[in-house]
Parts: structure tokens; sequence; C-alpha cells
């Protein structure tokens, strides 16, 4: 198939001279990135579209998720799209060190990783080159203009899924409305995660016979694994403590949440706080805070278990949530107590936990208020409120037990819609 390059808006000509020229420069501040996680040279490599592994007999299906929730948020629906066509290879693409971590820890079968190339005409030639999907599907906002066009002249079929942009990326998509429509256009089906998101790609000219809406794919995923030796060995170590965990926190939040932890102690001496930081190289900084408090701690990634003086157990590690969820009734979601959007409560829902949750989950607006309307989740506004939020429900079992229950058959109801999503793309993207 021919490139549109000729007919395309004028602004994306300018758009692929521009990257062409600063790709190299685009290059060596990734590849800086990469290396500090000790990223080999060759895998950072893939960044330029230099692929490291033999592109797969059979047809190739491209899953492409910048960030570490996106690249998780996929891993599900390609195992149940394995089930459906298995035939099919899947290549899986992202943007970090820390996603690609994770998902070779979660690959499903037929399944390979490689950094997503940049944005630029020689990186995107020599990846397609190399892979020739036969069909691609994007996930959240990653609306890479070069990338898409070029994969469409490719002869795939491209879908966007879990879609969401924030309202700047909007306002500024509508400022350039042929630039919007053209890269909009290459996409065969887009489903969003909410009417917001539906109505916000219609109003940047996306076809209407093309979107629908599709509901969060995270509310889909299967629960996180959970390591029974470290689960086992965290029961032993903890007994019938009270405890709670506050997870994917950030700057700002580990304050607040210690604070609370403070006022819980006074209430059950024995009690026991799990602290997930969102990013565990905040270890060192984490910890400084803890001792500040006053409180004694032990710390996962030294190796460490909690003992009978251990207030709090710093769990500065990747990966392990989902252990950390079968173990504790109660999860304070982080990233909620300030503005930063918050994080996927289907995660501690599926395990059978109680949600409590800051006033700021714009990321999961559709999500929360029903969860908070049928019990299984709470609000809280502030370390008071996340205090007396934790006493609550530790000193009424029958409660928590209500509220986890509702959490739970809350996750399951929605992992009911993952069959639609699959019956939609297969058909959208001529899969079979």
């Amino acid at each position: 198939m021919p490139r549109t390059d000729a007919r395309a808006p004028g602004l994306f000509r300018v758009y692929c001279r521009a990257t062409a020229m600063l790709a190299p420069l685009a290059y060596r501040s990734v590849a800086r990135k990469l290396r500090a996680h000790d990223v080999p040279e060759a895998r950072i490599a893939e960044r330029m579209g230099h692929a490291t592994e033999p592109a797969p007999g059979g047809p190739l299906i491209w899953f492409h998720a910048a960030s570490v929730g996106e690249s998780l948020s996929v891993l599900t629906l390609i195992a149940r799209m394995g089930d459906r066509l298995p035939q099919a290879q899947f290549l899986i693409t992202s943007g970090t060190a820390t996603s690609a971590q994770l998902i070779a820890r979660r690959m499903p079968p037929r399944t390979r990783h490689q950094f997503a190339p940049l944005d630029a005409p020689g990186p995107v030639g020599r990846f397609l080159s190399h892979w020739r999907p036969r069909a691609a599907v994007f996930v959240e906002s990653e609306l890479w203009p070069l990338m898409l066009a070029r994969t469409r002249d490719s002869g795939a079929r491209l879908a966007l899924v879990n879609a969401r942009l924030s309202m700047k990326s909007v306002d500024g998509w509508r400022r350039f409305p042929d630039t919007a429509r053209f890269v909009l256009g290459c996409f065969s089906l887009m489903l969003t995660q909410n009417d917001r998101a539906r109505r916000d790609l219609l109003a940047m000219g996306a076809d209407p016979d093309r979107v629908h809406t599709g509901g969060n794919l995270k509310s889909t995923s299967d629960p996180l694994p959970v390591d029974e030796e470290t689960l086992a060995a965290m029961q032993t170590a903890l007994g019938d403590r009270p405890l709670w965990i506050a997870a994917s926190t950030h700057p700002g939040e580990e304050e607040q949440v210690v604070a609370a932890h403070a006022r819980v102690l006074e209430r059950h001496p024995d009690a026991c706080l799990i602290l997930a930081p969102r990013h565990p190289e905040r270890s060192a900084e984490v910890t400084a805070l803890i001792e500040r408090a006053g409180m004694s701690n032990a710390r996962r990634s030294a190796g460490e278990l909690p003992d009978d003086t251990s207030q709090v157990y710093l769990a500065d590690t990747l990966g392990e949530l989902g252990t950390w969820y079968a173990l504790a009734p109660i999860v304070f979601l982080g990233g909620s107590l300030r503005e930063i959007g918050g994080h996927n409560p289907f995660e501690p829902a599926s395990a059978g936990a109680a949600i409590l949750t800051g006033p700021h989950v714009t990321n999961f607006a559709e999500t929360f208020a029903p969860l908070i309307a049928t019990g299984g989740a709470v609000e809280v506004a502030d370390a008071d409120d996340l205090a007396a939020a934790v006493l609550r429900w530790l000193g009424n079992p029958a409660p928590l037990a209500t509220a986890r229950t509702a959490a739970r058959d809350f996750a399951i109801r929605r992992q009911e819609a993952l069959s639609d999503i699959v019956d939609r793309l297969c058909t959208a993207l001529e899969l079979g």
C-alpha cells in the first residue's frame, strides 16, 4: 500500500521531517534512561527499530502500551486473544525498563516484548520491515502520528483500546482538526474507557461509526500473581496482628499515611502497615520518613520479614502487589490524595480487599463512583479521614467483611466484559 504522506495534512509532513532530524537527540535521551536501569545496549537499540528477536512465523498481532499500567492491562487481553486465535503470535512494545521487567514476569504464551521504536521514519520503518504485523492495537493515549500512519500503510489494521485522553491533549489536537482526523482515521476501531472519552474522540474528528464505549480494560485483567511462599512466610511472621496496606503511594502521600498509622497504633499498638511506594527506588526517602515518625520498620528489598516490633513493613520491590493484596483486608490506594489521578482499584478488589481512596481519581472516575456506591470502597480526604476509616473497619469485622465482598463482586462483574472486547477486536481487525 502506498504511503499517505502526499495527501496527508501539511502539519503531518512537517512532523515527519522534524522527527527524522531529531531522532538521534531523542535516542540519546531515552538510551540514557534505559542504561540507568542496566538495560543491555542491544535492547536499547530497539528504540531505533533494531529488533533483537527474529520475526515469528504465522500472523503477528502487535500491542503497544507506553507505561507500566497500560502494559499490564493488556496482558490478559493478549492471553484471551491467544485462546481465540491459536495460530497467532503476539508482540508487545513499551517504552520503559520497569514495564519490560514486569511484562517479562507475566508474558502470555506466544508473546515477545520489544522496546517501542521512536516515532521517526528510520526507527518505525526498520521496526515494521522486520515484524510485519497483520494488526496493531494501541492502548490508552499513544497517538504517535507517524507510527500510526506507517503501520496503516503497511497493510495492517489498527485499533485503539482503553482510550483516554487528558483535556490538555484533546484541546491540543482540536487546534489542528485536519491532522487529528487524519491520525484518528488510521484506526478501524476505537474503544474508549468511558462516555466522556468517546465524546472527546468525536470532538477531535473521529468517525462515529468506529468509536464505541468499551469500558476500562484494567477491569478485565486477571488477578495479580501471588507468591505463595512469600505469602505463607508473611502470614507466619504477622500472625493475627491488625494489618492494612498503603499501595502505590507518591511523595506527599506517605507523610499522611504514616500520620494515619500513628493514630491506628494508639488504638491497636500491635498493628502493622505494609507501605508499598509506587516507585520502589524511593526506598531510602520513605525509610527516612518512617524513622522520623519514630516507627520501627523492616524492608522487603533487604530480604527482611516483619518481626513483633515492626510497625511498618516497607514493600520496596516491584511485581509483588498481588502478594500484599492477598495478605491484608484493607488497602488504601495512593495517587489519590494528590492530583495524580489514582490507581487501579480492580487489583485489590479482585483480591477481596476493602478499598480506601482519596478524592483525586480522574484516571478511574468511571470506576470509583460505582465501587463506592456498592460499599466496596470509601473516599477519604486526609490523614485524619484515613485513620478513622481504617480504625472503623479494624474494629468492626462484619462491616469489613461486607465491604470486602462488595469489592470482590464488583471486580468479578467487570471481568465479564473481556469477551465482548475480544469479539470487537477480532471483527474490526479481520482476525477471524
